[in-house]
């Protein structure tokens, strides 16, 4: 009663109407039982120890008890005052750990505005260099001194340690609860931190309780970064709450990683059944990036009666914002302004070839519609697809995966392909396909002709305004150059056939050479052959080679009787006849 203005008043108010021993109960008493132990062995003289876990706690407890100086000099509420704001809110650590102990009271704190301080305390440091403050930083280990300057071989350098990340205080406040890491967040905005670095703390706080976010995001994993060296207890949340309050706090901001995040709670959040209204903002969203998006991301698992593998129903009302909002866009555009070349409409074209995509994956369930299947491709304008091909593919695994449907069904389904919008490899798989209906390939050929013909008729154009003279060949260039129709590869098609049949004609002239050189060694060999046959003869042949033939029994006895000269050696004569027969031998081969 003393050191206690409350239990003082009570006790009088009691005495009058009591005369014995009389009981009390101090309703809503801040911090429980252990406050009021520690206030009451304060009172009696027993040494008390003030520490960041327990300082809002004394602190509501004090103030609760009504223990200020009236009571008694340099009592327990200024005690607690000076500590805290000499003590706690000028340390990281022992902030962090009198904000994660202050649950238990939690409207007193609130009262006294000793939360707020502490909030703001947060706020500030954490747009502030921590190694101003001389905190530990763990990246440095023992190259820190205890001074929090940068050692190098033992000596102290006198240069302060800077925080190379901006991230280090992510994991410290992942240990508040829900509401208090709500009230930081709000507290962190009001003074103007950056929404990055408050989107990056929100995910980071997320993919922590919620463990289906971060088995499908394949997030890096490593070592948790934080300049408090101490222990703290992660918190029980309730996942739904947690992601209703997430949702509320995430900034406007766009990015590849920031989408596929919110891609992550919108798949959890039809697992956990959440509001309609977070949802709705979860795909408003997304629907307002979803050029960023992946196919992965957009493959959502139905997790309701449905008997689609996967939620189409909430793709297409994603796709159904983000054509809103690109509507929107179109309004503020030049009347003269191509939108199918313009800048301002790639987005749209990404997110074509995105639906394309996810169309084709979804197509090879059983359980789709064909319904369905045309209200998702029909779901984005016409002039959002320069070409179909990706349509045509994703029908192509309808069919095959349906092949039950009639033909006046797959006809239905064609009719929203452009085929004047099909490439040349399009084409030529779809006038083989046989999953396609019979008039649907008609269809094609005809468009595939009436292509070619386009496209051979603007490059002879070209051929001619290149073929006059200058100046008239800029203005017939000029002239023609906006008729040829350059769509799907067509023109390159009529180019290289150009190009082959030049090619062609250089290869007939060639042949005309070859077969004129082949004529005139045909020629040429026949009259060696003649030549070779003339020479054959036994007498051309010795008289070649300077040798005598023997003459006939008659003939040779006159030689010998009108000769004067010595007779030739039989061993001569021998070697002639045997050199013109082996030449007789060489000659009867030709």
């Amino acid at each position: 009663m003393s050191k206690c203005g409350k239990i003082a008043s009570i006790f009088e108010e009691l005495k009058s109407t009591h005369d014995k021993t009389f009981t009390t109960k101090l309703e809503e008493f801040p911090g429980g039982p252990d406050a009021f132990l520690f206030a009451a062995k304060y009172c009696y003289g027993i040494r008390v120890e003030f520490t960041a876990r327990n300082i809002i706690m004394v602190y509501c407890a004090a103030d609760f008890l009504e223990m200020t100086d009236e009571y008694g000099e340099d009592n327990l509420l200024l005690k607690s005052e000076n500590f805290l704001h000499k003590n706690v809110l000028r340390n990281w650590k022992d902030c962090i750990l009198a904000l994660q102990s202050c649950e238990s009271c939690m409207p007193r704190a609130e009262k006294l505005y000793i939360l707020k301080k502490c909030l703001n305390a947060v706020s500030m440091m954490v747009c502030t260099d921590p190694s101003l403050f001389g905190w530990p930083m763990m990246m440095y280990g023992s190259l820190q001194s205890p001074g929090g300057s940068i050692l190098w071989n033992g000596i102290n350098t006198g240069a302060r340690i800077r925080s190379a990340e901006s991230d280090w205080w992510f994991e410290d406040i992942s240990y508040f609860s829900v509401g208090l890491f709500e009230r930081l967040i709000k507290t962190m905005e009001g003074r103007g931190i950056r929404c990055e670095l408050l989107a990056g703390a929100i995910m980071y706080y997320a993919r922590k309780y919620l463990p289906g976010l971060g088995r499908w995001q394949s997030v890096q994993g490593g070592k948790a970064r934080t300049v408090a060296s101490f222990s703290l207890t992660p918190v029980a949340v309730d996942q739904k709450v947690l992601l209703e309050s997430i949702e509320m706090l995430l900034p406007k901001k766009k990015g590849k990683s920031f989408c596929r995040f919110l891609l992550g709670l919108l798949r959890v959040a039809s697992i956990l059944g959440v509001n309609q209204t977070c949802q709705d903002s979860l795909e408003r969203r997304i629907g307002m990036q979803l050029e960023l998006a992946s196919l992965d991301g957009l493959l959502i698992p139905s997790y309701s009666d449905s008997d689609t593998l996967y939620n189409t129903d909430c793709v297409e009302r994603i796709v159904h914002h983000f054509v809103s909002l690109e509507s929107g866009l179109t309004l503020f555009s030049p009347p003269s302004l191509d939108l199918e070349s313009s800048p301002s409409s790639e987005p749209l074209r990404k997110v074509a070839r995105l639906m394309d995509s996810y169309i084709a994956e979804v197509a090879s369930d059983v359980n789709l519609k064909p319904g369905k299947l045309r209200t998702l491709a029909e779901v984005l304008p016409e002039s959002s697809r320069p070409l179909h091909d990706g349509l045509y593919r994703a029908l192509d695994i309808y069919f095959k995966a349906h092949p039950w449907l009639s033909d006046g069904e797959k006809e239905k389904l064609c009719n929203i392909i452009d085929y004047q919008k099909l490439s040349v490899d399009a084409c030529a798989h779809a006038s083989q396909n046989e999953r396609l209906p019979l008039r649907v390939i008609l269809q094609v050929l005809f468009f595939e002709q009436m292509h070619l013909r386009m496209a051979l008729a603007g490059c002879l154009n070209v051929l001619e305004a290149e073929s006059a003279p200058t100046g008239q060949g800029e203005i017939a260039g000029n002239a023609t150059a906006g008729q040829i129709v350059q769509r799907d590869g067509w023109v390159t098609v009529v180019r290289e056939n150009r190009v082959l049949k030049v090619d062609m004609e250089k290869m007939r002239s060639r042949v005309g050479e070859l077969e004129e050189e082949f004529s005139k060694i045909k020629q040429e060999m026949k009259r060696v052959t003649k030549s070779h046959s003339s020479l054959s003869s036994p007498r051309v042949v010795a008289r070649k080679f300077g040798c005598k033939l023997l003459a006939k029994s008659s003939d040779a006895q006159t030689d010998v009787a009108g000769s004067t000269g010595p007779t030739p050696r039989p061993s001569v004569e021998q070697a002639c006849s045997s050199r013109n027969s082996r030449h007789r031998k060489s000659f009867s081969l030709f």
